[in-house]
């Protein structure tokens, strides 16, 4: 097992961007989602259920979407430097078929504590330039 550092404490500002990534989901990645996480709620790959339940079609996991934030973070950060991971999921993302959903997500330095040395990064989810997920934010350990 590789030990993995964490960012400079002294080499972060508020406001610095710190990573930027699209992730395209598509209903394959849903598929396969579902079966890593035993998450198979029909909304997820039903048109027809979706649609009765008052959706626009087939979803994306909010948990996927939370998942795909946290992994931007912690691509900067080094494993294990996040310490707390919190988000408030804010609408649906509608996975076409076919086709895929581009989701768009920004990490920026949001505040920084000397005392602890931690950054708290605030994440920017869009998809189809509304945010997908709201205040959402991680804490990470710097050195």
């Amino acid at each position: 097992m590789t030990e993995s550092t964490s960012p400079s404490f002294e080499g972060l500002d508020k406001g610095q961007v710190v990573a930027e990534r699209e992730v395209a989901f598509t209903r394959d990645t849903l598929v396969r989602y579902a079966g890593a996480s035993g998450d198979f709620n029909p909304i997820h790959y039903n048109d027809v259920i979706a649609q009765e339940v008052g959706l626009p079609g087939v979803i994306a996991h909010g948990m996927l979407t939370m998942g795909v934030g946290a992994s931007v973070v912690e691509e900067w950060a080094g494993a294990g430097n996040v310490s707390d991971y919190q988000v408030r999921f804010t609408r649906p993302i509608p996975v076409p078929n076919p086709g895929e959903a581009t989701v768009l997500i920004k990490a920026v330095i949001g505040a920084l504590d000397e005392e602890r040395r931690t950054a708290r990064v605030d994440l920017t989810v869009e998809f189809d330039g509304a945010k997908v997920l709201g205040k959402a934010q991680a804490v990470v350990d710097c050195e």
